[in-house]
């Protein structure tokens, strides 16, 4: 599981990386990336709605993606991602779930 610096937690945070950050998008998850330039861990946030599924299928969907964003790292520092989960990321394997993730960091971050 990703460690409390690698977690965004403010809502401000948030609004921030998706407004400002480059987005990127694919079937199953839409990526904003936004380098802040700061000197601390790179920070994931996660938003699932509930047009992805019920309680324990949006809970479901964020551990895997967590899961994802952990064999992430190492990425540099200063970097906040915000991932977005779109319905069809409910049926997907995590495979799929891991490749989309890292194709988008990769455009992103890299």
């Amino acid at each position: 599981m990703l460690a409390r610096p690698h977690r965004l937690v403010r809502g401000s945070d948030y609004r921030m990386v998706v407004r400002r950050g480059r987005r990127y998008g694919g079937p199953r998850l839409v990526v904003s990336v936004l380098d802040t330039g700061e000197q601390r861990p790179v920070r994931f946030g996660f938003i699932v709605s509930k047009q992805v599924g019920n309680a324990v299928t949006r809970n479901t969907v964020r551990r895997r993606l967590k899961d994802a964003c952990a064999r992430q790292l190492p990425l540099p520092d200063g970097v906040d991602i915000v991932i977005r989960a779109l319905p069809s990321a409910a049926e997907a394997p995590f495979v799929d779930l891991l490749s989309d993730l890292g194709r988008a960091v990769d455009r992103g971050v890299r």
